[in-house]
């Protein structure tokens, strides 16, 4: 349905009829990242181009595949992926975290093929962590699925990513909303997407009972491999350190916004829905294409 609505492969049509040109800031935040989807939805529709991006991240994921020109591929994928189809892409089997990560990016490159950065017809940005030398680090040329894997390695969950000697895990350990990059793009403006964004007091999304229910399923999965309990149940060690990990990355991101604050920033409140949600994507998605249009209408109407 999205595929339909929102057709990201006739994004060149649109280009000679845009007046504002945007570099784009995607950030981290697991599931809520399909937000992003829905932003760069409304900007296509709107009439917008976007000439750069810079992802952490989901948000590294999310906007390689556009600037690939493959976002309809991961959008109609993750549309019809069920639980037991996200588990199988979990190959337990990692050094350094719970998951290798070779099944899901397998996947990935079934999705977007494995082009060159330097090829894409958008400048794209990915920024993810060097734990040896401790500090980010921006890869913009090279494999753009190396690119990706290296910026969602998320801590305890993925193992880290081995590049040049280095091992490199989520960007956004340091920078949850990658602005730095975008200082050189000649955009008109610069619009970043805040997956941390304060909390809302009513929850934006209905809690579903699919929420317990992947949790259920993650315990039985883990059981039959064998986990040990204190890993597996729902208040394991994992989702301690998850949750340890988002409220770490939130604290970042809102330091890293005040110090440098872009034109607009898209919020999205960190309590959308949890870190792997992504069975949920239809509801996201929307949400993000609602959030971006309420936000870039209010800007308007200000300037």
């Amino acid at each position: 349905m999205l595929k339909n609505m929102y057709n990201f492969a006739n994004r060149v049509k649109w280009v000679k009829m845009r007046k504002k040109t945007v570099s784009l800031v995607l950030g981290s935040g697991g599931a809520r990242g399909l937000a992003h989807v829905g932003v760069i939805a409304w900007l296509e529709k709107s009439g917008y181009e976007i000439k750069s991006i810079s992802g952490c991240s989901i948000g590294a994921l999310i906007g390689g595949f556009y600037a690939a020109g493959k976002l309809d591929n991961y959008v109609e994928w993750i549309e019809n992926i069920d639980i037991l189809d996200m588990l199988k892409l979990l190959d337990f089997k990692g050094s350094g975290g719970f998951v290798s990560g070779e099944a899901l990016m397998k996947k990935m490159e079934e999705l977007v093929g494995n082009p060159l950065i330097e090829d894409l017809d958008i400048k794209f940005t990915a920024v993810a962590t060097n734990i040896d030398e401790e500090k980010e680090v921006w890869i913009n040329e090279g494999r753009l699925l190396e690119a990706i894997r290296a910026s969602i390695s998320l801590p305890l969950f993925f193992t880290p990513y081995s590049r040049n000697g280095s091992l490199l895990v989520d960007g956004g350990v340091l920078n949850p909303v990658p602005i730095a990059p975008s200082f050189n793009s000649s955009a008109d403006f610069t619009i970043a997407v805040n997956l941390s964004g304060e909390a809302l007091a009513e929850l934006p999304l209905k809690k579903e009972k699919n929420n317990s229910y992947f949790s259920k399923k993650i315990q039985e999965y883990m059981g039959k491999l064998s986990m040990p309990e204190s890993i597996a149940k729902e208040d394991g060690i994992y989702v301690v350190a998850n949750k340890s990990f988002e409220t770490m990355q939130g604290n970042i991101a809102r330091m890293k916004l005040a110090a440098y604050p872009p034109d607009i920033e898209i919020s999205i409140p960190r309590n959308l829905c949890s870190m792997f949600e992504f069975t949920r994507s239809k509801e996201l998605i929307e949400y993000g294409y609602k959030t971006a249009k309420e936000t870039l209408q209010k800007h308007d109407a200000l300037t």
